[in-house]
């Protein structure tokens, strides 16, 4: 019941909690001797090149020189060969800069310079962001029902097989289709194109990029001949647009599970419902209507089962997947 209810909640708090402890003792093992091994190396590179150049560099000099390429470079812009090359701010660049910033993958290596394209981005995103959110939820009800919703009914229908299990089997098929197209074989691309990427980092990037982490660590594209850098960067865009989608299609559809929503049920059990007063009743109505209207704006049109589904969402609520 509900007043039992409250130590679920302290449990799942309890173990987010020691998951982030976790998370954070493993990268701290991992991550900080090489962190301390780097460090090392870079004071021993720079005092052998101080004592080395000593009778014509001056170390203040040194240091100045030091810093504006440091913050040349958090600007996207690198003192290493010839920088005129390799531009941030062209086409293909700030297609996939904007790119980038609509869905929050922001990877970090290119950033505004102006005060005026600091500000421009700010509202840019301000707007972006509910038309990219809109467009994504219009696009996922839309594939969902079918890449989602009729294979499994399918399953159902012709071969017998339960709901429950066709689900289960459909969101496992669907995972592993997204790993290997969208990750694991645009790896292999990026393995060959990138100069010095092995085959675990270009994995690691394109799981960074479609779960919009974005990092900034590894970016493609910056040693790419001039002549195809264009298309490269476009076809980059590309990728990241459609694998994004891909993969909200895969979470929803594993969202979508009977397994999820007992999972759920069991942190946020349903509240106990009361005696239904006129009000609640005009509320429901509200929100049925709502739903309505979100999915008439998207372009579609509620199956048979989903409209009785919700015109009996008063009597019993919706759980597992349709079909």
């Amino acid at each position: 019941g509900e007043k039992g209810s409250p130590w679920r909640y302290w449990l799942l708090l309890g173990s987010y909690g020691l998951f982030l402890l976790l998370g954070t003792a493993v990268f701290v093992g991992v991550e900080a001797p090489q962190e301390a091994g780097l460090r090392e190396a870079l004071r021993g590179a720079r005092a052998g090149f101080v004592r080395q150049h000593q009778s014509c560099l001056s170390e203040p000099g040194l240091e100045r020189l030091l810093e504006r390429v440091l913050d040349a470079d958090s600007y996207g812009i690198s003192a290493l060969g010839n920088v005129s090359d390799d531009e941030n701010w062209d086409f293909s660049s700030a297609l996939f800069f904007a790119a980038s910033v609509l869905t929050t993958t922001g990877y970090g290596h290119t950033v505004p310079l102006s005060d005026g394209g600091k500000v421009f981005c700010i509202f840019y995103t301000l707007l972006g962001l509910p038309a990219t959110l809109l467009l994504a939820t219009c696009l996922l009800q839309r594939l969902m029902g079918l890449l989602s919703h009729r294979p499994v009914q399918y399953l159902h229908t012709h071969w017998g097989i339960s709901s429950g299990h066709a689900a289960l089997g459909h969101a496992a098929a669907m995972g592993l289709g997204v790993l290997g197209l969208f990750i694991l074989l645009p790896a292999l691309c990026f393995w060959a194109l990138e100069n010095g990427w092995t085959f675990l980092e270009s994995v690691y990037f394109c799981f960074i990029s479609l779960s919009t982490i974005g990092l900034g660590d590894y970016v493609p594209g910056r040693g790419s001949p001039s002549s195809l850098r264009h298309l490269y960067k476009i076809s980059i865009t590309c990728y990241l647009l459609l694998g994004l989608l891909a993969m909200l299609l895969a979470l929803e559809t594993i969202y979508e599970l009977r397994e999820v929503h007992s999972l759920v049920r069991f942190f946020a059990p349903p509240r106990a419902p009361a005696s239904p007063s006129s009000e609640d009743d005009d509320q429901m109505e509200i929100l049925s209507r709502d739903q309505l209207g979100l999915a008439t704006v998207c372009g579609a049109t509620p199956s048979g089962s989903q409209a009785d589904s919700e015109a009996d969402g008063r009597v019993a609520p919706h759980d597992g997947p349709s079909g």
